[in-house]
């Protein structure tokens, strides 16, 4: 595709001579990654700003550099095109559409956003889809996948280029539907720009990453323009329980389909019961009622599970197809994971890193155990320091004991993110491994029959993010080997 043509996706730009077209062979905001008849777009990131690598990018081969403000003798100047535009995430963003051919706009696009159950939603419905024998993709926090494709995930929602790449994939593999988890941060720097989204669900919203939005009103505004900037043919599921979901209803142009347990929405659940392997409930449409039986436990569930029915019903699909789907499903890796083995106690594995999500799994694991729940938990580095000591709180309050540990601590000291955490507990009933492995195998070595052992905050990851070093670390394969040793 040719420069011309493709600024013509920009809704407005600068340039002090006149454009010297070429046929771009690819995009890039990383200098690094430039090559012969590329076009260089220079963010301003937390850490870094690409207008200080202008002059690296053109000597790469860049023919064309986006800026946001006028930066002063750039080398080379003369033989490139300067573009400035008001945003260069968001030109990165449309531009990355432009160039791959706009695939959002040729296959159902779905997001899903909230504090909690993005993933879990996805899964189920690509398990729907599955069933009705559609060709589903997922690009979301576990990994991105498609057909029998299975692809890393740097981030819950890619970059722009990277995102549009995958979507052009996807359609050209005859995918019908891309099922995408979209972060905040993702919305905040118009990652999804571009994006022509289908349909969007919202689950919930809790304190979360306040470290980059600064306050939860910024939080949920963030979310908010998912729902705001959607075609007004699509249509959006919302949670009705949750008080931002009820916000949000009047502040969208789509269609709106509620779900919830305790205030009347479309698609509602009731007569909740569940045990250690299942889940049952009573599901109530304007179609009638029937009643759903799952592996997936806990109330927090029920509510991932009448998201993706409610999307499912509201996209024309039977009812017993969903039925079947949700009663097949078994398991989102990390996710409340039980770990099988022959032990007179359990052993569960969750993504929980937020203060809402241990006080759901926990409370979930409270009215399960015949014992006592022990806890495995630590809290991430760089990363939000307001919820620490609140999860500390939750665990402490609703646990009998806690083991408090190291998650990925990044370039923070260890010692000083376990402090903050233990600012929020009030008994005395935890104590501190600073090594994850040896706190995994100081609560096997304490449980006793009938308890139960929650290994909470990295789920499905199978790395540790060190100051200066990234280590393989699954809780999963820790567990096996701590209980291999053990001679259980």
């Amino acid at each position: 595709m040719r420069l011309i043509q493709l600024i013509k996706s920009l809704d407005s730009y600068h340039t002090d001579s006149n454009l010297k077209d070429f046929e771009v062979r690819g995009i890039s905001c990383d200098s690094k990654l430039v090559g012969e008849n590329f076009i260089f777009v220079a963010i301003r990131g937390i850490d870094e700003d690409g207008h200080n690598f202008i002059e690296e990018a053109i000597a790469r081969g860049a023919e064309a550099v986006l800026i946001q403000y006028q930066v002063s003798g750039i080398r080379y100047q003369d033989k490139i095109n300067l573009i400035k535009v008001e945003d260069t995430r968001r030109a990165l963003a449309r531009l990355a559409a432009e160039f791959y051919g706009n695939p959002s706009s040729k296959i159902k696009v779905v997001g899903i956003t909230g504090t909690n159950g993005k993933t879990t939603v996805t899964y189920l419905i690509e398990a729907i889809l599955k069933e009705a024998n559609f060709n589903p993709a997922v690009i979301g926090t576990i990994n991105y996948r498609f057909k029998d494709k299975v692809l890393s995930a740097k981030n819950t929602t890619p970059g722009p280029l990277e995102l549009h790449c995958i979507l052009s994939e996807m359609l050209k593999g005859g995918l019908d539907y891309a099922i995408m988890e979209v972060s905040s941060h993702a919305l905040d720097q118009h990652r999804t720009e571009g994006i022509n989204f289908y349909s969007a669900i919202f689950t919930n919203l809790t304190p979360e990453h306040l470290d980059y939005h600064k306050t939860l009103e910024n939080y949920f505004q963030a979310k908010l323009k998912l729902f705001k900037n959607i075609g007004l043919n699509s249509f959006v599921i919302i949670n009705n329980d949750d008080e931002y979901g009820r916000i949000l209803k009047g502040l969208t142009p789509a269609e709106v389909i509620t779900y919830g347990v305790e205030n009347q929405a479309d698609v509602m659940a009731g007569e909740i019961k569940f045990d250690i392997w299942h889940t049952e409930f009573l599901l109530t449409t304007i179609k009638g009622q029937t009643n759903f039986r799952t592996s997936l436990i806990g109330r927090h569930n029920v509510y991932n599970i009448l998201a993706a029915v409610s999307w499912a019903l509201r996209e024309g699909l039977e009812l017993p197809t969903i039925k079947s789907a949700i009663e097949k499903f078994s398991y989102v890796p990390g996710r409340l994971e039980r770990v099988d083995a022959p032990l007179d106690f359990l052993i569960f594995l969750d993504y929980a890193h937020t203060e809402d999500a241990l006080k759901n799994v926990i409370s979930t694991l409270r009215q399960l155990a015949s014992g006592r729940i022990i806890v495995v938990f630590g809290c991430g580095g760089q990363r939000d320091k307001t919820k620490r000591p609140k999860m500390g709180y939750v665990v402490s309050e609703l646990a009998d004991y806690a083991i408090i540990t190291t998650d990925n601590p990044r370039s923070e000291d260890p010692e000083a993110i376990i402090e903050d955490i233990k600012k929020g507990i009030k008994k005395e009933n935890f104590c501190v491994m600073l090594e994850r492995e040896e706190a995994i195998r100081k609560s096997l070595s304490l449980a006793k029959s009938g308890d139960i052992i929650l290994v909470a905050g990295k789920g499905h990851e199978d790395y540790q993010i060190l100051k200066d070093r990234v280590i393989p670390f699954a809780d999963r394969r820790v567990i096996e080997k701590c209980l291999k040793s053990m001679n259980y």
